[in-house]
């Protein structure tokens, strides 16, 4: 029994690049994603006809449902992860930059320290002094 040309496997997808996983556009995980959610469609059957994992459609489709609840909870905009990461590494590299500084203002504190003549309190009583008294 063979399916007709026209059926659901009859598309076959050939891919010749040394590319180990196909990138998806934003726009096209957004259109697969809303027509998924269409009424009377299924995630597998969406995911089949465009070539895609079941599991990675829904990846999708469970990351735009939570970015739009964060969004419309903390009344903010969504920011991306690779984004935070930027940030985070930003932060982490000035505080590296912080600590240097501060450890260099430290090790020049120190130095000034040693720098400056200490005063020397018992040099400069006398032994005739009256308030240190003659012996």
């Amino acid at each position: 029994m063979s399916k007709a040309p026209d059926g659901p496997y009859s598309r076959v997808e050939v891919i010749t690049s040394v590319q180990r996983r196909r990138r998806w556009l934003t726009a096209e995980k957004v259109r697969l994603v809303e027509e998924a959610m269409q009424p009377g469609m299924s995630v597998s059957f969406v995911a089949r006809q465009a070539g895609v994992s079941p599991s990675q459609l829904f990846a999708w489709k469970r990351r735009m449902l939570e970015g739009g609840h964060a969004a419309v909870q903390a009344d903010e905009d969504v920011v991306g992860t690779s984004r935070v990461r930027d940030l985070e590494k930003r932060v982490r590299d000035l505080e590296r930059l912080l600590g240097r500084k501060t450890m260099e203002n430290e090790i020049l504190k120190e130095a000034l320290d040693v720098a400056r003549p200490k005063k020397r309190t018992s040099s400069l009583l006398s032994w005739s002094d009256p308030v240190g008294g003659s012996r």
